[in-house]
């Protein structure tokens, strides 16, 4: 059974392999002659591994900016780390977190049957973490064995259709209607962003439509002007860690080779996931129709959020540096008031401040990015922040989660359970009822919306 759980929870968590399996159904169940199917499904995994390979390079460069900023302006606290969450936790936690892997799997499909978000959550990983969080925190709100299952699936299940569906009135704007969905637990930044882009900005001054001089037409190309502002970033970083520092982290490099060498595979992994993401989207969308109208028909399939980053790839680069900047300004905030003290991690303000710097354009131009993501820095800095004390009373003292969803929902059990403690049944009947409100509000508000725009 253990054996069976792991395999399934490995397949399942992988991203390649689970785009790959619902392509395979979605080009047989549409009866596609068998050198479609091969070479769909193999195209689907490989846009998913060549974005693999992509995201590795970008954390592979910032692994190595993160030492240079401790040593160089002394940055001292927690750091923020999903995957050292979830390696803690499956320590103890392995089965549980499999099961509600599993069984939240299945009641995304359920909601999406039966509920107006027709959306399918293939980020693997992500549905991976959270299954982790909600074991580890239902576990330490008092559930256990079948309960801490049928809660946690169900919670899962939910999200995963209620997230994506947060975050479509923006992504619908920022595709074209592309018929892609994001499928990221960072959403609830993401929204956020899309909404404060509205009340401070105008979308026509986006930050994709400006032009420079004749002589710098070369920042246009993404790839060069992500070279240069990581450059000048890894060089001031390298410069404050000083001489003797930056050589033992590079290997004995010269620090301006050094500095070179990393911003260029930083936006060499960008250009490999946006070229990833271009041949997912070619990919997947035609196979997916299958998979939807046999099982849930009209659905959409929901993605990691770097299918934003081709519709926006200045606003991926302005949203990274300004939600670092927003997380700099909560540490030091917690600093002074007495908070745990939150470091910048540069992981999750990349791909989180990033994709809330896309949304933030799409709805208010420039303004719009740059004000979307400062404030996600800050909501994912004291959200790592507010989520500690639930995490530490599980042994987690020393990190925390990075991204907006799993520190609310997190929030949300955790406190639910501080306020029934000893009452397993009535935790999972308040967290249900949440979950079941949640649920019919979010109907009844799209369908009224769907009714208005037909009269309109």
């Amino acid at each position: 059974m253990d054996f069976l759980m792991g395999f399934v929870a490995d397949v399942l968590s992988v991203p390649a392999v689970l785009v790959g399996l619902v392509a395979l159904l979605g080009l047989l169940f549409q009866k596609k002659p068998a050198s479609d199917v091969i070479s769909g499904t193999l195209k689907s995994i490989l846009g998913f591994v060549i974005l693999s390979g992509g995201a590795n390079m970008l954390v592979g460069a910032l692994d190595y900016m993160g030492p240079l900023l401790e040593t160089g302006f002394g940055i001292r606290g927690v750091v923020p780390n999903n995957e050292a969450v979830v390696a803690i936790a499956q320590q103890t936690l392995g089965t549980q977190t499999a099961l509600i892997m599993v069984f939240g799997l299945l009641a995304n499909l359920l909601f999406a049957r039966i509920t107006p978000f027709k959306y399918i959550f293939l980020t693997g990983h992500h549905t991976f973490y959270m299954a982790a969080m909600l074991s580890a925190v239902l576990g330490t709100a008092g559930l256990d064995g079948w309960l801490l299952v049928l809660v946690g699936s169900l919670i899962l299940g939910g999200l995963m259709v209620l997230m994506p569906a947060l975050a479509s009135p923006y992504m619908d704007l920022l595709t074209g209607g592309a018929g892609v969905a994001l499928g990221h637990f960072g959403t609830f930044g993401y929204w956020l962003s899309g909404t404060i882009g509205k009340l401070v900005g105008d979308r026509e001054d986006s930050l994709e439509k400006y032009q420079f001089p004749k002589g710098l037409q070369f920042f246009r190309e993404s790839v060069i002007s992500t070279s240069l502002v990581m450059f000048i970033i890894f060089l001031i970083a390298s410069l404050a860690a000083g001489h003797a520092a930056t050589t033992e982290l590079s290997g004995g490099q010269n620090m301006l080779v050094f500095s070179l060498l990393q911003a260029i595979t930083f936006a060499g992994g960008v250009a490999v996931v946006l070229y990833g993401v271009r041949m997912i989207i070619n990919e997947i969308v035609p196979a997916f129709k299958g998979f939807s109208d046999l099982i849930v028909p009209d659905s959409k399939p929901a993605l990691d959020c770097p299918i934003t980053f081709p519709y926006a790839p200045t606003s991926v680069l302005v949203g990274f540096i300004v939600s670092f900047l927003g997380g700099v300004v909560s540490m030091i905030i917690m600093g002074l008031v007495g908070l745990p003290v939150i470091v910048p991690g540069l992981i999750p303000h990349f791909f989180v401040g990033g994709t809330a710097g896309v949304f933030g354009n799409a709805t208010g131009g420039k303004r719009g990015a740059i004000a979307g993501a400062f404030v996600n820095g800050i909501l994912i800095s004291f959200g790592a922040a507010f989520l500690l004390p639930t995490l530490g009373a599980l042994g987690f003292a020393n990190t925390t989660f990075g991204d907006s969803d799993f520190q609310v929902i997190g929030i949300i059990v955790g406190g639910v359970g501080n306020a029934f403690k000893g009452s397993a049944f009535a935790i999972a009947g308040v967290l249900l009822l949440i979950l079941a409100a949640v649920l019919i509000i979010g109907t009844v508000t799209h369908r009224g919306s769907k009714e208005g725009k037909k009269a309109a």
